[in-house]
């Protein structure tokens, strides 16, 4: 493909020659002979500084986003605006558009985005459809499984996706869609088809700053990322932002709202047990009952946006309820560990002060419909580098939702693990649950599976399906369902089944 021919949609043309281009990046260390670099700036670097390295490893042309960066001698150059909506276009260009050619369903909110994707594609996949799927925990293309550097890649790496999942036969993608990539414009030019609201509780302010900025992140995919708004919207109509969304959805073709007992798709008759959920789906053609293994009214949230986002790309009620009840598990997400113990092991990704008390609520439930005597031990970190402000609402959260609590770290990063959990100690101390510190994530974990008993439940929350623990001294492996299987067979539960494969 020549230089113009990927310059087209980005409203530049290129100065000087016109050379074939036979790859692009925008890390000049990955810049081959025949490439096109694509200088960006970032938050912590400016690629525009390496433009020289990208040209001593082979680039035949550049483009910039600094209009003040001085052309180099011989090189075809073009200067964009937004380098990283160039990058998209370009991008996009290079790979044959694939996005154009797939139906999409992007899903976006603080909660539930990686549960709700994975039922998306299960459904899809039980109505005959060949799908993709883009989020935190991997990346699916038909007969394939991706390792997942980032929950929505950037441009770049997100159609290389989609061009294989094409190539594989995929005609359906569904992808969790940060705030941070609707901000950055990682999707931008990506045409949704259906477009999916779950909820917004706090996050993420260390980027965005407040939540009025974070919510109107979440609202780009609902006016359209460089491209029409999406055919469909879907909009958790019981969370006070997706009623304000609700409000501004005027745009879309059509909408689709659901809640536990109002909108367009909601339950009746929420029936949750130890081994599952059950739940009338009233829609507007109609009732199905749904029951699948997913516990709890977070998991009543996912199932509906799911059915709902299905339904609108023509799957039928009965093929939606048989795909429900088939579903097992997402990695991380309420994952138990069985090692025989007399007692219930849970990890799960719960790191905001909403998901904590979600998840709280789900075991505090659980322990009360067995028995009736059994306690909830819950073992949480705040990770590092982030908002602090949400500290210590975990921590009145946790202790909130516990009999008893440890506070360990999760990926602190680049700060004091002690400091880290000093921010959390009021929100905990103001409930005036049973707790005690220990920073060593291994540790804290042993220290609650020694503290439960018959009956409890002990939740290990934070990293879910991460197997790595970040650090100012570096990144370690650290998988909290193998360290919690380890130490039940220290404590002598030999019969481990479930979870992860041991590395």
């Amino acid at each position: 493909m020549h230089f113009s021919e990927l310059l087209r949609g980005t409203g530049v043309a290129p100065k000087g020659v016109d050379p074939h281009i036979s790859g692009l990046d925008y890390d000049s260390r990955r810049i081959r002979p025949g490439w096109l670099f694509v200088a960006m700036r970032g938050e912590s670097t400016n690629g525009n500084h390496y433009i020289d390295a990208a040209l001593r490893n082979g680039a035949v042309a550049v483009v910039t986003d600094e209009k003040h960066e001085k052309r180099r001698m011989g090189v075809p150059w073009a200067v964009v605006h937004d380098g990283r909506q160039g990058l998209a276009r370009l991008s996009a260009n290079f790979y044959g558009r694939p996005a154009e050619k797939l139906k999409i369903i992007g899903i976006t909110g603080t909660n539930g985005k990686t549960t709700t994707s994975f039922l998306s594609e299960a459904i899809l996949r039980h109505c005959g459809k060949e799908t993709a799927l883009i989020g935190t925990i991997e990346y699916h293309i038909p007969g394939a499984v991706l390792p997942a550097p980032h929950t929505t890649p950037e441009a770049l790496e997100l159609n290389q996706v989609f061009a294989q999942a094409l190539a594989a036969g995929a005609t359906h993608a569904v992808m969790e869609v940060s705030s941070h990539a609707l901000a950055k414009h990682r999707v931008w030019g990506v045409p949704y088809e259906v477009a999916v609201f779950t909820n917004l509780t706090r996050d993420h302010l260390d980027y965005h700053k407040d939540m009025s900025a974070y919510f109107d992140a979440k609202t780009i995919l609902f006016t359209g990322c460089g491209t029409a708004p999406p055919k469909v919207a879907v909009i958790n109509v019981d969370d006070e932002y997706g009623r304000t969304l609700e409000a501004k959805t005027g745009h879309n073709k059509r909408l689709i709202t659901y809640g536990i007992q109002r909108g367009d798709f909601c339950a009746s008759d929420v029936d949750v047990k130890p081994d599952g959920t059950a739940f009338e789906m009233v829609t507007p053609q109609g009732s199905v009952m749904i029951r699948t293994s997913l516990l709890g009214g977070i998991n009543v949230y996912n199932t509906l946006a799911a059915a709902a986002a299905a339904f609108a790309l023509g799957c039928p009620l009965v093929e939606i309820a048989e795909a429900v009840s088939a579903f097992k598990q997402v990695p991380g997400r309420f994952e138990r560990v069985d090692c025989g113990q007399p007692f219930t092991v849970i990890i799960d990704y719960a790191h905001t002060h909403d998901a904590l008390h979600n998840l709280t609520s789900i075991a505090r439930d659980f322990v009360h419909r067995g028995l009736g005597v059994g306690r909830v031990i819950t073992v949480f970190g705040c990770g590092g580098d982030r908002d602090r402000r949400k500290r210590p609402l975990m921590g009145e959260a946790a202790g909130r939702g516990s009999d008893f609590v440890v506070i360990t770290s999760d990926n602190p990063r680049s700060e004091d693990p002690a400091q880290i959990i000093a921010d959390a100690m009021p929100g905990v101390q103001k409930t005036g649950v049973r707790h005690v510190v220990e920073a060593d994530r291994q540790h804290a974990i042993r220290l609650a599976l020694i503290e439960a008993m018959p009956g409890d439940m002990v939740l290990i929350a934070g990293k879910g399906h991460e197997k790595v623990q970040i650090t100012r001294d570096g990144v370690f492996p650290f998988d909290d369902v193998q360290v919690a299987q380890k130490e039940l067979e220290q404590l002598g539960y030999m019969a481990c089944t479930g979870g992860r494969t041991k590395q």
